[in-house]
């Protein structure tokens, strides 16, 4: 679901279109029988994510397997069964890249049989942060400043964010199949697009390797990029790099 993060509290507005009565979960037009369901996880990011995950937690309780979110320093709120990590905003830092590790060691273990529900408000994309392989967080916290001055809007930001990840554009979907996934949005961007918001780490992703390399020459911060950022970028046009998931990908066919 989506809504302006303004207009509601986060808690009400969850409650608004999750329940669970007796065995049956109720997400908004789609019900989940939880006695066919061997595991429930709870993972996400965003500002407004430990407010979810509270929620979540007073509707499931005990049902919840495990459990880890990222919020922004500060933005924390008492969790029973769910883990909490405190991360830097709007620009990555150690914490969120541990906080990450731990969100994929948990939708990793998920099963056929398994249920994962995903949390994601704004400010999900700076905390949801890990580092390609071969880079550093200094390199993302400089690609991260580059775009914030470039003047690039949102979309432009995260099809760069995302093709240069492993959880960003789908790719959080793809570790946890073949699992459902289940995931609660709260929107901060403008008409609600969801391989946008967070940088649509559990939708399908339209925007390419090559995309992310024009958007690059397009604000003229080719040569102040760090040469590793600017390599992994062109390995994925190499197709020596995995993609950002497609609308055509297996898994969302499951």
């Amino acid at each position: 679901f989506l809504a302006a993060v303004e207009s509601v509290k986060p808690g009400n507005l969850i409650k608004s279109y999750v329940s669970l009565n007796n065995n049956i979960l109720q997400i908004e037009k789609i019900a989940f029988d939880l006695t066919s369901v061997k595991n429930i996880y709870v993972v996400g990011a965003g500002k407004a994510s430990a407010a979810m995950a509270q929620t979540i937690e007073s509707i499931l309780g005990s049902r919840i397997s495990a459990g880890h979110i990222i919020t922004k320093y500060d933005h924390s709120v008492p969790l029973k069964f769910i883990e909490t990590t405190e991360a830097g905003h709007p620009v990555p830092d150690d914490n969120g890249i541990k906080g990450t590790t731990q969100i994929v060691s948990i939708v990793k273990k998920a099963e056929k049989d398994d249920l994962v529900i995903c949390l994601i408000s704004g400010g999900g994309s700076s905390l949801l942060a890990d580092v390609p392989e071969g880079c550093t967080i200094e390199d993302l916290k400089k690609v991260n400043s580059l775009l914030l001055k470039s003047g690039a809007n949102i979309t432009e930001m995260n099809c760069i964010r995302k093709h240069l990840s492993n959880v960003k554009g789908g790719q959080l979907s793809r570790a946890a199949s073949p699992a459902r996934v289940v995931c609660l949005i709260l929107s901060d961007v403008i008409g609600d697009p969801l391989d946008v918001i967070a940088s649509g780490p559990t939708a399908p992703d339209p925007s390419t390797f090559e995309e992310a390399i024009s958007i690059i020459r397009k604000y003229n911060i080719e040569n102040e990029l760090p040469e590793q950022i600017y390599r992994v970028l062109q390995e994925g046009i190499e197709k020596k790099r995995q993609e950002t998931l497609k609308d055509s990908d297996e898994i969302l066919r499951l």
